[in-house]
């Protein structure tokens, strides 16, 4: 199945959102509760599975879809919006919280990006939104965002938000970068990832965490300097309420 082509225009600075000009019968595909905005003759239709309409044929394919999506910490269905009308007409998605909204033509990545749980927007109908994992068992125990990351498939566009400033690094081949595991947003497929344990205990107790993440080139990566887990965390502790000490989403935060 072929992927849609979309026009698309980003608006805002801090808060952005995207309106999305879909022609007859075209077809865009969210996660729920990012819609901001639509015209009349914009068809919504809750659709199981990754919202890819291919490769999930079938009761037992569409469950396959939907399981993978849950590991993410999705929901098990997505939202499709279709336009029903003669000519052309607008869908509009919204940031959850500050930062910038990323398009992303997965025809020039090779077909696939590898990105943070919960930084997918929307994307052309088409583009399958699954599950990445990291091979490493240091990484799938404490990654916290990056152990179960998505994979995004297809040759369409594809959107992803990014909290707080958003900056990209080309890495060569065998170059490596540190990094906080909440603070990567989106990766191509080359690039090696790990997760390793800070050496020195009292960094962690000061703040800062006890694992940060290993990206190895080539390849490029996305970072954002607002995780949400960092953001959350602040506002919970402006509240009276327990903020974790790295806020990166680790296990050490669920047990904490």
């Amino acid at each position: 199945m072929e992927n849609y082509e979309i026009d698309y225009k980003l608006h805002g600075e801090e808060m952005q959102y995207v309106t999305i000009t879909l022609d007859p019968k075209e077809t865009v595909v969210a996660e729920a509760g990012h819609l901001m905005m639509m015209e009349p003759g914009i068809e919504m239709e809750t659709i199981f599975g990754d919202g890819s309409g291919k490769g999930n044929s079938g009761f037992f394919g569409k469950i396959a879809g939907a399981g993978k999506r849950v590991l993410t910490g999705e929901s098990l269905f997505m939202t499709a919006f279709t336009n029903t009308a003669d000519d052309r007409k607008t869908v509009s998605f919204a940031a959850p919280y500050p930062g910038q909204i990323v398009p992303f033509n997965l025809k020039q990545y090779d077909g696939k990006i590898i990105c943070q749980k919960e930084s997918f927007l929307c994307a052309a109908k088409g583009v399958s939104v699954g599950i990445a994992f990291q091979k490493k068992i240091g990484t799938a125990l404490f990654g916290g965002e990056g152990f179960i990351m998505q994979k995004l498939e297809g040759n369409g566009l594809t959107f992803i938000h990014s909290g707080g400033a958003l900056v990209k690094k080309e890495l060569q081949a065998g170059e490596t970068l540190l990094i906080d595991t909440g603070c990567l947003v989106a990766m191509t497929q080359e690039v090696n990832y790990s997760v390793k344990v800070v050496k020195n205990v009292k960094t962690a107790l000061f703040g800062e965490g006890l694992f940060i993440a290993t990206l190895e080139g080539p390849g490029t990566v996305w970072l954002q300097s607002l995780p949400f887990s960092r953001l959350a965390g602040k506002i919970v502790a402006a509240g009276g309420g327990k903020s974790s000490s790295s806020g990166t989403g680790s296990i050490l935060d669920i047990l904490s």
